[in-house]
């Protein structure tokens, strides 16, 4: 069962298509949440969450103050499921009277990066693993193209594979391994 956090829309739960998304747990997004608070990269934020699954990183973000959030996911049927946690957490906000911006693109990650229009201060990066080092470190050099300055990019990869090549503009300042899984971040 995968759960909003924090924020505004703290503890509730999120919907999860079977077999479809592998969610960041709630471990590894608490801590995730835990450092951005940390390092005040959270309230007002522009967020993009690319490969969103559920939405729930991106979607953590606009519970806990961000202003924008936009998440990028092809696979329809996990669309359908973020377009449902969009309305419980834009519901959640309106009834404190805040809003943010959260949108859905329903298209590659691929597609988005190349016609985006949109500058961003937060990124999660969270493919499935099967998606290999190549296919992100592409990912990489267009994103690098619509960061704002000192923005932070959050990529969780398998811990069986290696660490994807970075391209100029974008470097690691803390990597955190959970068990199968860790987390590079990365700034520009």
């Amino acid at each position: 069962m995968t759960r909003i956090i924090g924020g505004i829309a703290g503890s509730r739960t999120l919907a999860s298509p079977a077999k479809v998304t592998r969610p960041t747990s709630d471990r590894i997004r608490e801590s995730i949440y835990n450092r951005l608070a940390a390092l005040n990269l959270i309230e007002n934020a522009e967020v993009l969450d690319l490969y969103a699954g559920t939405g729930a990183l991106g979607l953590e973000a606009a519970s806990r103050g961000a202003k924008k959030v936009v998440l990028v996911e092809q696979h329809k049927q996990a669309l359908g499921g973020i377009i449902t946690n969009m309305r419980m957490v834009k519901s959640a906000l309106q009834k404190e009277d805040l809003d943010a911006d959260i949108r859905a693109e329903g298209r590659s990650v691929a597609q988005y990066l190349e016609h985006c229009g949109d500058r961003f201060d937060l990124v999660f990066i969270d493919p499935p693993y099967e998606v290999d080092n190549e296919a992100i470190s592409a990912v990489l050099s267009k994103l690098v193209e619509v960061l704002n300055k000192d923005a932070v990019v959050v990529l969780e990869r398998s811990s069986r594979s290696e660490q994807p090549s970075l391209p100029e503009g974008l470097s690691v300042t803390e990597e955190k391994s959970y068990g199968d899984t860790i987390v590079y971040w990365l700034a520009n």
